[in-house]
């Protein structure tokens, strides 16, 4: 609601939703997730063209944020299981010179497939850390939602106009 209710561009319509976000949802994943997309809604900014380089950048820069804020690496059982991997391999596919729906939705399944994988790791912080050796079984419920939101967001970049073109 908060994004709708936004004029603007693309920059303040993802930092209202951000803003939003980190109002609304509970925990730390809520604050991580406001400050993720503010940062890519900063980095996007509001007139210049959405190309797949900046927009590789912007989600960059969102991982970097949250990175910082929430003081994880890879490899610690959260969010960041499947974004990085997200990250990396949006970026070779990119490079590749694959369009960006198809780099997105690549990389996206390869972030499902990476929250599925925290379920051998060790809960080193956040809210499973207190967990450790008994959360070794059970995926990161942030990893694995990191996947679907990636995943969902592929599907609307599908049905952009000019996503065909690219």
């Amino acid at each position: 609601m908060a994004a709708e209710a936004t004029d603007g561009g693309v920059g303040d319509v993802l930092t209202a939703a951000g803003d939003a976000f980190g109002d609304k949802a509970g925990g730390t994943s809520g604050l991580l997730w406001g400050v993720s997309l503010a940062a890519v809604g900063a980095a996007l900014g509001n007139t210049d063209q959405v190309t797949p380089e900046r927009l590789r950048d912007a989600v960059c820069a969102g991982a970097a944020t949250i990175q910082r804020v929430g003081k994880a690496e890879r490899g610690d059982k959260t969010m960041l299981d499947a974004l990085l991997p997200f990250v990396d391999e949006l970026e070779e596919r990119l490079a590749a010179g694959s369009a960006l729906t198809d780099a997105w939705r690549g990389a996206a399944a390869g972030a499902v497939e990476a929250g599925a994988a925290t379920a051998s790791l060790r809960a080193r912080v956040g809210r499973a850390r207190p967990l450790a050796e008994r959360s070794v079984g059970t995926p990161d419920a942030g990893a694995v939602s990191m996947g679907l939101i990636l995943t969902a967001v592929g599907e609307v970049l599908a049905r952009r106009p000019t996503a065909s073109a690219e």
